[in-house]
């Protein structure tokens, strides 16, 4: 196997979760280039239909399946969607997550138990539903989750999306364990990505600004770099990989984006 070989998916199914946009959908067509057929999962179906239009392009096979995965009882049809259609299950993508910034004294238990959930139960129960699946067959099986850079740092008003990124980078070397040697666990720790989400940020200079200015990198990241670190962690090349967190941020250790959040009184 050429090293070129080694980062190729060939007939291999995976499912990848808030595939509608950004990150997800970067990172099912960036699979399905790499020769891998997918099933992507998003609340908008009209946004879905616009990336199996990206998959097919590129010669390979998509089914959408729209789905509010905040209700994990939903991620059992996702996987018997792979295996009705594609009769197989090689990688599962936990992409589905998030919270929005909030301070302290603003987040309150339910704040803290929904983003946990969110970000965290959905990831578990999906590769729960998964797992029979991913142990049928030889080959490469992987499972890669997308955590934050929030979730291995600290900055105000991220309490709660940075405890359940921080969580869930924590199962991913739980599970890892758990899993080896069958099935291959990790995840990345995603830093700025320009995606819908810096919307606001895209609009106004001096935040961007402010952003770049703070990254050693100096730039905000493009989602098809997350996309190509799922590829790797998802193919032959990280075969020896298992267990680990890659940090793709540009190089930043802390938020570069200021809320403005004032001390308490």
């Amino acid at each position: 196997m050429s090293i070129l070989d080694r980062f190729t998916l060939t007939d291999h199914v995976a499912i990848v979760t808030g595939a509608g946009r950004g990150l997800g959908a970067a990172t099912a067509v960036a699979l399905a280039q790499a020769g891998a057929d997918v099933v992507i999962s998003a609340r908008s179906a009209d946004q879905l239909e616009s990336v199996v239009e990206q998959v097919r392009a590129v010669g390979r096979r998509a089914v959408a399946v729209p789905a509010d995965l905040s209700d994990t009882t939903a991620t059992a049809a996702l996987v018997q969607a792979a295996v009705d259609e594609f009769g197989r299950l090689d990688t599962v993508v936990n992409n589905v997550g998030g919270a929005m910034p909030r301070e302290f004294v603003r987040t309150n238990v339910q704040a803290m138990e929904d983003a946990f959930h969110f970000n965290v139960s959905t990831a578990h129960a999906l590769t729960r539903a998964a797992l029979p699946h991913l142990l049928k067959g030889d080959g490469e099986k992987s499972v890669v989750t997308i955590s934050s850079m929030l979730g291995r740092t600290a900055g105000r008003g991220y309490v709660a999306y940075g405890t359940a990124k921080a969580a869930l980078a924590h199962w991913t070397r739980l599970t890892a364990a758990d899993l080896a040697p069958r099935i291959r666990v990790n995840g990345i720790f995603v830093g700025s990505i320009m995606t819908s989400a810096l919307d606001m940020v895209a609009e106004l200079p001096e935040l961007r600004e402010q952003m770049e200015t703070r990254t050693p990198l100096g730039r905000i990241g493009e989602p098809a770099d997350i996309a190509a670190a799922v590829l790797y962690l998802a193919s032959p090349a990280s075969g020896y990989v298992t267990g680990k967190m890659l940090e793709v941020d540009g190089g930043i250790q802390g938020p570069n984006l200021d809320l403005g959040l004032p001390d308490l009184e």
